[in-house]
C-alpha cells in the first residue's frame, strides 16, 4: 500500500493495479519495463503502487509494450485522465492532511465502511454543533475561518449517506462515546437524536457496546474497513494516531480487523436495543 502522505485517489490505486497485472500477464520483467521509458525500475514499482502520479505519456508507451490493443489502450487513457481529476476534497486541501486525503477517497469510493469507534461519534454521524465542539478541541490554536474550513469538510462528506447508491456503514461504537459529554447537553441530545435517526436508514447499522461487554478485540484504538466493488482492490484498513495514519491492505491484516469487528458486533447489545439505549441515555441529559 503506498505511503498516506503520498495522497493517492482510489482511482489511481486501481488504475496502479491494473498496469501492474497487465505487465505480468505480458511477461514483461520491471527491467524491460524500465527501459522502454528510460527510467529506472524504481519508478515503474511505484507507479504499479500509486506512489507516483500517472504521467499520460508514461502509460501509454506501457501499454503498447504490453501488448494492448489500441481500442482497449483509449479506454484505459479515458480513465487515467479521470484519475488526475482532483476529488471534490481537493478544495479543502489547507484543512486536510495529506494522510487523511486517501481516507476520504476510500470513503467516497467503498461499498461497504465498518467502524469501531471508542472515542468519539463517527465522523459520518455527527451534527454540525457535535463536530464543531470536538475540533475546537483538536484544533485549540485555529482561527474561527480556518475552524468553519474544517466543520465543512466533515459535514460534505456525510452527502455520501444520502446519495443514490449510498456505501452500507456498519458501526460498533463504545457506550463511552454517548456519556463522554461534547459541547454541553444540547448539543449531545441533537447528537443522539441524529444516531436514533441514522439507526433507522436501511444502509446503516449501529451498534452500541455496553460497558458490560468488559474486554474485546478492538481494545487498541479506533479503526475503519473499507470494502470496494472493484475486483482488483482489497480490503483496506485505516487506523490513526496523533500525529498520521497507517493504511493496511495485506490480508492477514485485514482479515484480523474484520474477526475483531465481527466479536465485537457479538459482544455489542442486539440491534433492537440501539434506539432504546439512545432515548435511555437522552434522558439522562
Amino acid at each position: 500500500m503506498a505511503d498516506a502522505r503520498t495522497a493517492p485517489t482510489v482511482g489511481q490505486i486501481v488504475l496502479g493495479l491494473r498496469l501492474r497485472d497487465l505487465r505480468d500477464r505480458a511477461g514483461v520483467s520491471f527491467d524491460e519495463a524500465a527501459k522502454a521509458l528510460s527510467v529506472n525500475q524504481t519508478t515503474i514499482r511505484r507507479m504499479e503502487k500509486a506512489e507516483v502520479g500517472l504521467k499520460p505519456v508514461y502509460v501509454e508507451k506501457l501499454l503498447q509494450v504490453y501488448g494492448v490493443p489500441e481500442s482497449e489502450t483509449a479506454s484505459f487513457m479515458t480513465l487515467v485522465e479521470e484519475a488526475l481529476n482532483p476529488g471534490w476534497w481537493h478544495r479543502f486541501r489547507d484543512v486536510l492532511p495529506s494522510w487523511f486525503s486517501l481516507y476520504v477517497s476510500l470513503e467516497e469510493s467503498a461499498s461497504i465502511i465498518r467502524a469501531y469507534e471508542p472515542h468519539c461519534v463517527p465522523g459520518l454521524l455527527q451534527t454540525e454543533d457535535y463536530t464543531r465542539a470536538l475540533l475546537r478541541v483538536g484544533f485549540p490554536n485555529a482561527s474561527r475561518e480556518e475552524l468553519d474550513r474544517r466543520v465543512a469538510l466533515r459535514m460534505e462528506r456525510q452527502a455520501l449517506l444520502s446519495r443514490t447508491a449510498p456505501p452500507r456503514l456498519w458501526v460498533v461504537m463504545e457506550e463511552t462515546v454517548l456519556r463522554r459529554p461534547v459541547g454541553g447537553p444540547d448539543v449531545m441530545r441533537a447528537q443522539l437524536d441524529r444516531l436514533a435517526e441514522a439507526a433507522r436508514a436501511p444502509n446503516i447499522t449501529l451498534q452500541i457496546l455496553p460497558f458490560s461487554a468488559g474486554p474485546h478485540p478492538g481494545m487498541f484504538g479506533p479503526f475503519q474497513l473499507f470494502r470496494f466493488d472493484i475486483p482488483e482492490l482489497p480490503d483496506i484498513v485505516y487506523s490513526e494516531s496523533l500525529t498520521g495514519a497507517a493504511y493496511h491492505d495485506e490480508r492477514v491484516d485485514t482479515v484480523a480487523y474484520l474477526e475483531a469487528l465481527d466479536r465485537m458486533g457479538a459482544q455489542a447489545a442486539p440491534l433492537g436495543d440501539t434506539e432504546r439505549i439512545l432515548g435511555g441515555l437522552r434522558k439522562e441529559l
